[in-house]
């Protein structure tokens, strides 16, 4: 059979959204989970909102207190810190478009358990002593990945030894 053998669809037009649409969206999106403000404005210029909209409709959910990068950034670390470090936390953040001073206070409420977290992360995953170097190696290149600190995994896998 030829290619032109197929029948070919004609492309599809993404409509225009309505006005309405915007503000429904928006509150749709919010109502699932809390979001930054720059992943709302990424995820309704996706869906063909224009910029100025999107931040006119954004200052106003601020404004009303429905939109919180703050927030976003406490329930992000709430939900993620069981399994990484302050690092991989910080840099997740970043790039879901949280300010770094809004990261390094939601962040500093939570390194006094930061040591305890990655021992747990460490006896999740590996539950013994590392028997030679190569071990310890992997070890602490898996609690790096998950970002935690190199003074935090060394004393990490000090504590169970």
């Amino acid at each position: 059979m030829t290619p032109s053998a197929f029948p070919t669809r004609p492309p599809k037009v993404k409509p225009s959204p309505e006005p309405g649409e915007l503000r429904e969206r928006a509150l749709r999106l919010l109502a699932r989970r809390e979001h930054s403000r720059a992943e709302l404005v990424r995820k309704l210029e996706r869906a063909g909102f224009l910029r100025d909209d999107i931040a006119l409709l954004l200052d106003a959910f601020e404004a009303k207190n429905w939109l919180s990068d703050r927030r976003f950034a406490e329930s992000y670390v709430a939900d993620h810190r069981a399994r990484a470090g302050s690092v991989k936390l910080a840099y997740d953040l970043r790039q879901r478009g949280v300010g770094d001073s809004i990261i390094e206070s939601v962040l500093g409420d939570n390194r006094d358990s930061e040591l305890e977290r990655a021992r747990e992360v460490w006896r999740k995953k590996f539950a013994t002593a590392p028997a030679d170097a190569a071990e310890k190696a992997k070890q602490m290149r898996f609690l790096q990945s998950r970002g935690f600190t190199p003074e935090v995994i060394r004393r990490a896998i000090r504590g169970g030894e």
